[in-house]
C-alpha cells in the first residue's frame, strides 16, 4: 500500500487527454433540440438618446422568431457589484439593455432570435434605429469637466473619490531630505481569451437551465433570478468546458440577462456566441490608469513616504467588479517596501467607452509600473545603484507580518504575511547577471542598445469561502464536487491531488467535477488566485470528513476497532480486518474552508533588453520571473501559470491596446488591428517557482500563483528599455511601448521626452 505523495508533484493534467484528442464541449459545440439563435443589435453612437427603435421590417423576415427591445422587457434591471461595492458606484450602474440612452459603442440596443445565426444577423441589418447625438466624454480629462453627463442625475463624471491612508505622510515628506513628483500612464487593453463569450439558455416547466455560465456561477444565478422573477432553485447554471478567462469572463454582463429572457420569450433553447469584433467592443476593458506619484527619502535613499493620485477611466459603466481596478492600483503603490507613511487619492471616472473590469493581476500591474519607474529615477537622482536602492528599502522577514493599513476602503485592514523578499528578488539580480552586465547599461552594442532591470513585487489573493462535496462511488472511486470553476488553469489535476493525497489513494481514482450549479449547496467560484487557497483547502476538509466518516461506518457495520484504523490505496484496515472503499460507496460528505485573511505571493523580475533605435523594436535578451508560491501543489502547473501570465504581459507592454478617436470609435475593433504576441515572440523567457515560506492562513501553505507572472512585467521592462535609452535623454512614463512609439521618440530625439 504504497501511495506516493502527490502534492509538490508534476502530475501530467488529467484534463489534457480530452482536449488534445479533440473532446472537448466547448459552448459552441453544444447543441439543443429546436434551438434558435440570437445576435445582439449594439448601438454605433458613443452617446446619445434614443429618439425610436423600429423593428418592423426584421420581424417580416423569414425565420425571424422575436426582436427584443427594452420596450418587451418592461422594467429594465441593472446590473449589481459583485466586488467593490461602494455607494457611491450604485447612480452608474449599467442596464441590461438601452432604453433611453446610449453610452458607449456596443451597448445593447436589441436582440433578434432566429432560426439560424445567418438569418438573425440579416434581420439585424433591417432595425432601424434612430439615436440623438450627445457631445461625447472621450477620456477621463473631459469627463472631470462635467459638461456632457453620462447621468444626469447624479451631477457629475466622477463617480467616486476617497483617500486612503496610512500613518502621516504629509508631516514625512515636511521633514523629507529629496522628493520627487512624476505622473505615468497605464494604457486601455483586454483579456482577449481564444474563445469568445456565449451561453445557451433553455427553459424547461419554469427552469431555467443556462450553459456557458463560468467563473462566478451562484453570484451570476443569485443575480439573475430576481431579475427573471424566479427563484434561485428555478435556475441551474452549468459551466462547461472554458477556452480562458484571465479575470474578462465570466462576469455578468448583458447577455447575461437577454438570452435568458429571450428564450422564455420564443418557448425554446437560444443560442448566442460573441464574434471577435463584438468581444473587443462589449467585453470588459481594463488598465487605463493614471497616476501622480511623488515619493520622500532622506539622502542614503531610505524611503520615508509615499503620496500619489490615481484616476481611473471606467468607461461607460461600473461593471460587477471594475472598481477593484483604481482600489488595488493604490493599495500597491507603495509595494513590498518599508513605508509607513501613504497617502493617496482615488478618482474613477465615466466615460463613453467599454466599461472596465478586471484583467489578471488587476491594479498590480499598473501600481508596480507606477512605482518602480519611479524607484529607478530617484535612483539616479541620488546617485545610487537602483537594486542597492531598492535592498534598502525591501521590508525585512524579521518585519512580518508587516501591517499595510487599510488602503482599500471595502476591505478590513491587512498584513503582509510570510515571506522572504530578499530572497526572491536577489535570485532575480543573480540570474539576469546583474554585476556582470550592468557596464552595458545604455551602451550601444551592434547598433542595439542595453538595458537591464530587476524589480521585486507583492501580490494578494485566496480569501473568501469555499465549498465541496464529495461521494464515494460503487467502483470504490471518489467523486469530489467543487464550488471552484475551471477556466483553464489545471484544478481538474491539482485539486485530484490534493484529495488523492489526503485520501491516501490512487490519482486515477479521484474524479473532479466543477461548473454547476447542482453539485454544491453554494459555490463562490475562480478568482483574485483563489481556487487553491480557499478552493483546495475546502477539498482537504471534505477529505477529512470522509475519512472520518469511513471510520465511523467501519466501526458501526463492520466492528472496526476505530482507533487502529487506517486508510490507504482503497482500503480499509485495522485488527487484521480488510474492506474495500468500494463497500462504503454512497457514503457522502460536504468539506468547507473560509478565510478573512488573504495570502500574499512575492517575487521579482528581471530582464535584459536590447533597443534598436531604427525601428523601436524591443528583443528580449533574457528574462526571468520568480515568485514564491508557499507551497506548489503541481509545480508544472505553476510553471505554465507564470510563463503564460509572462507572455500575456510582455504582450500588454508591447502589443495590446484598444484604441479610441476623439469621438469615442474604437479604431481596432479586429485583430488584423489589435495586436497581441505569438508563441514565438517572447522565447528568451523563464520561470522560476520557489518554496521558501508557507502561507499560514490555509492548512495547504499554499498562496496564489496564477497572477505573479504577471505583476511586474510592465515594471521591469519599461525600467530596462529607459536604461537602455539613457544616453538619448528619453524617459518611459506611458505605455505601451510599441515600436512605433520609441522610434517616435528616438527620432524626434533628446530633450528628456516621454514614452
Amino acid at each position: 500500500m504504497n501511495v506516493r505523495t502527490l502534492i509538490g508533484e508534476p502530475v501530467h493534467r488529467a484534463e489534457d487527454f480530452r482536449f488534445l484528442r479533440g473532446a472537448g464541449a466547448f459552448i459552441d459545440d453544444l447543441k439543443r433540440d429546436g434551438m434558435l439563435h440570437a445576435v445582439v443589435l449594439r448601438s454605433s453612437v458613443a452617446h446619445g438618446r434614443i429618439r425610436s427603435i423600429d423593428p418592423s421590417a426584421a420581424l417580416a423576415m423569414p425565420g425571424v422568431h422575436a426582436v427584443m427591445t427594452a420596450a418587451d422587457i418592461g422594467t429594465v434591471p441593472t446590473i449589481p457589484l459583485r466586488l467593490a461595492n461602494l455607494p457611491e458606484f450604485q447612480g452608474y450602474l449599467q442596464p441590461v439593455i438601452a432604453k433611453d440612452k446610449v453610452r458607449y459603442v456596443g451597448e445593447p440596443i436589441a436582440v433578434v432570435v432566429a432560426e439560424s445565426q445567418a438569418r438573425a444577423e440579416d434581420a439585424l441589418e433591417a432595425i432601424v434605429v434612430d439615436i440623438e447625438g450627445q457631445p461625447v466624454v472621450a477620456d477621463r480629462h473631459a469627463a472631470a469637466s462635467d459638461r456632457s453627463l453620462l447621468f444626469e442625475p447624479t451631477g457629475s463624471n466622477r463617480m467616486v473619490h476617497y483617500v486612503a491612508a496610512v500613518g502621516d505622510a504629509d508631516a514625512a515628506f515636511a521633514k523629507a531630505e529629496y522628493t520627487r513628483k512624476e505622473t505615468f500612464r497605464c494604457h486601455r487593453l483586454t483579456g482577449l481569451p481564444l474563445e469568445t463569450r456565449g451561453q445557451i439558455s433553455e427553459w424547461n416547466a419554469g427552469r431555467l437551465t443556462v450553459f456557458g455560465a463560468s467563473k462566478v456561477l451562484f453570484f451570476n444565478r443569485r443575480t439573475l433570478a430576481p431579475m427573471l422573477a424566479v427563484t434561485e432553485n428555478d435556475i441551474d447554471m452549468i459551466e462547461v468546458d472554458v477556452g480562458g478567462g484571465f479575470g474578462v469572463k465570466g462576469e455578468f454582463y448583458p447577455e447575461d440577462f437577454l438570452i435568458p429572457f429571450a428564450a422564455r420569450l420564443v418557448g425554446r433553447p437560444v443560442k448566442w456566441i460573441e464574434d471577435r469584433r463584438e468581444h473587443l467592443i462589449a467585453t470588459n476593458h481594463s488598465r487605463e490608469v493614471d497616476c501622480e506619484i511623488e515619493i520622500a527619502c532622506k539622502r542614503d535613499g531610505t524611503m520615508l513616504a509615499v503620496r500619489g493620485h490615481i484616476a481611473a477611466d471606467m468607461g461607460a459603466y461600473i461593471r460587477t467588479n471594475g472598481g477593484v481596478v483604481p482600489a488595488k492600483a493604490a493599495q500597491f503603490l507603495p509595494g513590498p517596501y518599508r513605508v509607513r507613511d501613504v497617502a493617496i487619492t482615488v478618482e474613477a471616472f465615466v466615460t463613453n467607452k467599454t466599461p472596465v473590469g478586471t484583467l489578471r493581476a488587476p491594479g498590480r500591474f499598473e501600481a508596480n509600473f507606477f512605482r518602480e519607474r519611479m524607484l529607478d529615477l530617484v535612483a539616479r537622482d541620488l546617485g545610487l545603484d537602483p537594486m542597492e536602492f531598492r535592498r534598502k528599502n525591501l521590508i525585512q522577514e524579521a518585519e512580518l507580518p508587516f501591517a499595510s493599513g487599510k488602503l482599500v476602503p471595502y476591505e478590513p485592514e491587512t498584513d503582509f504575511d510570510t515571506g522572504d523578499y530578499h530572497a526572491t528578488f536577489n535570485r532575480a539580480v543573480g540570474e539576469i547577471g546583474w554585476e556582470q552586465n550592468k557596464h552595458l547599461q545604455g551602451k550601444l552594442v551592434d547598433g542595439h542598445y542595453h538595458g537591464l532591470a530587476a524589480t521585486p513585487f507583492i501580490e494578494s489573493g485566496g480569501s473568501g469561502k469555499e465549498n465541496a462535496r464529495l461521494v464515494i462511488e460503487s467502483d470504490g472511486s471518489v467523486n469530489v464536487f467543487v464550488g471552484s470553476s475551471v477556466l483553464g488553469q489545471g484544478l481538474e489535476t491539482t485539486l485530484a491531488q490534493v484529495a488523492a493525497d489526503t485520501l491516501k489513494l490512487p490519482f486515477e481514482r479521484v474524479k473532479i467535477l466543477h461548473g454547476s450549479t447542482t453539485y454544491v449547496r453554494e459555490g463562490f467560484g475562480t478568482f483574485a488566485s483563489r481556487s487553491m487557497v480557499v478552493g483546495g483547502s475546502a477539498v482537504m476538509d471534505g477529505c477529512n470528513n470522509l475519512i472520518a466518516a469511513i471510520e465511523a461506518a467501519a466501526t458501526q457495520r463492520l466492528g472496526f476497532p476505530n482507533e487502529e484504523i487506517t486508510i490507504a490505496d482503497g482500503e480499509v484496515i485495522a485488527g487484521g480486518k480488510r474492506a474495500k472503499l468500494a463497500d462504503f460507496a454512497g457514503l457522502e460528505v460536504e468539506g468547507t474552508f473560509a478565510t478573512t485573511t488573504r495570502t500574499y505571493s512575492y517575487g521579482a523580475h528581471a530582464c535584459h533588453v536590447a533597443v534598436d533605435p531604427r525601428t523601436g523594436h524591443v528583443d528580449i535578451l533574457d528574462y526571468v520571473a520568480i515568485e514564491d508560491v508557499g507551497v506548489a501543489i503541481n509545480p508544472h502547473i505553476v510553471h505554465g501559470q507564470a510563463l503564460g501570465a509572462l507572455v500575456q504581459g510582455l504582450g500588454g507592454v508591447f502589443l495590446d491596446e484598444i484604441v479610441y478617436d476623439r469621438d469615442a470609435q474604437i479604431l481596432n475593433a479586429s485583430l488584423a488591428d489589435y495586436l497581441v504576441p505569438l508563441a514565438t515572440d517572447f522565447s528568451n523567457i523563464r520561470a522560476i517557482t520557489m518554496e521558501l515560506r508557507r502561507s499560514k492562513t490555509n492548512p495547504l501553505g499554499a498562496k496564489g500563483a496564477g497572477e505573479g507572472g504577471m505583476v511586474a512585467v510592465a515594471a521591469t521592462v519599461a525600467n530596462a528599455v529607459a536604461a537602455a535609452l539613457v544616453s538619448l535623454d528619453i524617459e518611459v512614463r506611458d505605455l505601451p511601448l510599441s515600436p512605433a512609439r520609441l522610434w517616435g521618440l528616438v527620432a524626434k530625439g533628446g530633450t528628456r521626452r516621454s514614452a
